[in-house]
């Protein structure tokens, strides 16, 4: 937090920053070019700086164009997937060091992640609520929905179902999937795809160390066999015992230690995974396990406890067909399983001499059907038709005291169904312009039925240029935890009458080859959200005065600018930059959103080291200030990592090593709801290293 003379500084930054994002815009585009000069070989220059128009018919037809499965649930290339798309490789995790979903991500043009010392949270291009906990994205691991059927939770930590080293791609889909997704496809679709058997082949260990007291182990192994079974099994551990004291200002007393957190930010997780597959059926199922300390005294908890802790545990198993018939029919039929328990453990003092110690207790059980036909007519229109049913199972929630003397607060189970049926409609009227047009009906049983569309016109007016003009419109269903949360009224009531928060989002995309191995896109986009899910603390007079209710009293908006650029090279050099300009405003108020940057830039090289086999990438992600819920500000902070990766050195042997923070950058992220008023914003770690060794056998 800041004071009221450098909040006035920061403000006069940021006035100049807009009034100069032509400027700003150029020299980032200038640093783009630099890093294509600096990666190019020399040969390369003239050709990464020529026309197409000076290219042959052969090196147009020799540019690769990556493909997306996740924007129309079918394998298409990214210039006719109707969104914005970006995709990242097993490579690019490999020689980045990344080393959660967070992290990987937080890489991605427009997106940010910032984390509460408990939980990485997930924003993009303006819009990351403090106290969200991902409730805006629909993850799909190979194309299983993962968001829980208690809170629609996701985790981007080490709470996330994959070891990210057991991860193929990262598909990143912008904007609204409701027409094919349904819920919680608000603000995007992110799809992981894991590693196949044949791409494992055979044994693989791996042993990570780092700083905080941190190390990871795991073995898996990956085989095709010679009668068409392909399998892969794998499992991993992790421990971090994080930062052993940790200073907050804001609890510096006698009676809090000083401000002083001692060993309470510790963190351990397991990860299992295993997938067989065998002509046109394939299973797959995973489970993760993850415990983690909270030293910020969340939700009124004790300070300087090191018992206050959530232990998040998730199990996923997918069952799938999936056929291409004679007569251009494809079927897909999937039947999914998900279990999941939260246990948060917060110590109060409560004005006794004895703590409390209170529990959330959270466990949900869903199955799903799914069933999907396509079918090209005409050889110009691919129709996909689909339905869905969703058997909630359990989703339970509660809440109670286990010492020192036991008290249930909250006991709420619930149960219920709900499906849904989709349409789309791809049409290619002309060999360079396509129509995609689609809906979805979703009924749900706690609220009713909502329906939802998407259009996208895409067109090549020229050989590897492509103009996306997109409209799209999702729903974000109230959670049961939304819905029936309540700890007896003391601070928090159930809110019943909740109606989904809803999303319209229009935008223009411009993606463009430039020669042979630089590809750039520029993206204009506007968001207009309603009934906006808000804390509403109930006035005197009613039975629960004091009490907090949730009501769908907010609106937001948000217009902007998103420019990319990535270079490719022979010999394995890279490079990225993008700039996001986005202004975020709340509807009622036009008052900037809390947590919402106005500029991020994120900066990338990979280069070659030595004969292909070592590779240095140095990283640069800088985000302007951003409002906090108590009206002051997080500072804009630029953070640096650096990796050095080798493979092959010697055979089957992959070394990185990374150091992140390289500048050991005093920062900080704004605090959510469950920390203030004791907590406006949340210091960062400092900088830190990891040290990984993996072995194939």
């Amino acid at each position: 937090m800041i004071d009221g003379r450098e909040n006035i500084l920061e403000r006069r930054k940021d006035r100049r920053c807009a009034a100069h994002g032509q400027e700003a815009l150029g020299g980032l585009l200038a640093v783009a070019l630099l890093c294509a000069r600096l990666t190019a070989p020399a040969e390369d220059l003239p050709a990464a700086a020529a026309s197409l128009k000076n290219l042959s018919l052969e090196e147009l037809t020799s540019l690769q164009v990556d493909t997306v499965f996740g924007a129309s649930k079918h394998e298409q290339k990214v210039t006719e997937a109707p969104s914005s798309v970006t995709i990242i490789t097993r490579d690019e995790i490999q020689k980045s060091g990344y080393r959660t979903l967070g992290e990987i991500l937080n890489s991605v043009p427009g997106l940010y992640v910032r984390s509460d010392r408990n939980f990485s949270l997930l924003g993009i291009r303006g819009f990351g609520r403090p106290g969200n906990y991902n409730t805006g994205f629909q993850i799909l691991l190979d194309g299983h929905r993962l968001n829980d059927a208690v809170g629609d939770r996701t985790f981007l930590d080490n709470g996330f179902a994959l070891d990210p080293d057991l991860i193929e791609r990262v598909e990143v889909i912008r904007g609204p999937g409701a027409s094919l997704y349904g819920n919680s496809a608000f603000l995007g679709v992110i799809n992981i795809i894991t590693r196949r058997g044949r791409e494992v082949g055979g044994v693989e260990a791996s042993v990570t160390g780092g700083s905080l007291g941190s190390y990871q182990g795991r073995c898996s192994y990956g085989q095709q066999f010679s009668n068409g079974v392909e399998m892969v099994v794998s499992g991993s551990y992790q421990n971090s015992d994080g930062y052993h004291r940790l200073y907050f200002k804001e609890f510096d007393t006698p009676a809090n230690n000083y401000g002083v957190a001692v060993n309470g930010d510790g963190e351990k997780s397991w990860h299992l995974f295993s997938s067989v597959s065998w002509e046109d059926f394939m299973l797959e199922g995973s489970f993760v396990e993850r415990t983690k300390q909270f030293p910020t005294a969340a939700y009124g908890a004790v300070f300087n406890d090191p018992r206050n802790q959530t232990k998040d545990s998730q199990i996923a198993v997918d069952l799938k067909y999936e056929h291409q018939f004679a007569n251009q029919l494809d079927l897909l039929a999937r039947i999914g399983y998900d279990w999941g328990t939260t246990v948060g453990t917060y110590v109060y003092a409560n004005g006794t001499p004895d703590l409390e110690v209170n529990i959330d207790n959270f466990l949900s059980q869903r199955l799903t059907g799914d069933l999907q036909l396509r079918r090209t007519f005409f050889g110009k229109h691919t129709l996909t038709a689909g339905a869905q049913l969703v058997g909630n199972l359990q989703q339970n929630q509660r809440n109670y005291d286990i010492t020192p003397a036991p008290a249930t607060y909250l006991d709420d189970r619930r149960h219920g169904v709900d499906y849904a049926l989709y349409l789309q409609d791809e049409s290619k009227f002309f060999k360079n312009l396509i129509f995609n047009g689609g809906f979805r009906y979703d009924h749900f049983y706690s609220f009713g039925a909502t329906i939802n569309p998407r259009l996208a016109l895409i067109y090549q007016p020229v050989e590897l240029t492509t103009v996306k003009l997109l409209y799209g419109t999702a729903f974000r269903a109230p959670s049961p935890n939304e819905l029936y949360y309540s700890d007896g009224g003391l601070s928090q009531v159930t809110s019943p009458g909740l109606q989904p928060e809803t999303i319209t989002t229009y935008e223009l995309v411009l993606e463009q080859h430039l020669g042979k191995h630089l590809t750039a896109s520029a993206s204009g986009f506007y968001y207009e959200i309603k009934n906006l899910v808000e804390e509403v603390t109930l006035p005197p007079g009613n039975p629960n005065a004091g009490a907090i209710q949730l009501q769908n009293l907010g609106s937001a908006n948000a217009k902007g600018l998103e420019l990319a650029m990535k270079g490719s090279w022979a010999h394995g050099f890279e490079s990225r930059a993008s700039y996001t300009l986005t202004d975020a405003r709340d509807g009622m108020t036009d008052t900037r959103l809390v947590n919402s940057p106005v500029h991020l830039v994120k900066l990338g090289l990979t280069a070659p080291l030595y004969q292909e086999k070592i590779f240095a990438t140095l990283e640069w992600d800088f985000e302007s200030r951003r409002l906090t819920l108590a009206g002051q500000s997080a500072r804009a902070v630029g953070i640096a990592n650096f990796t050095l990766f080798s493979r092959n050195l010697v055979k089957g042997l992959e070394v990185s090593a990374s150091v992140y923070n390289l500048f050991d950058t005093k920062y900080s992220e704004p605090a959510g709801p469950e920390h203030v008023p004791n907590l406006d914003v949340i210091q960062q770690d400092g900088r830190t290293f990891r040290v990984q060794l993996t072995y194939r056998f």
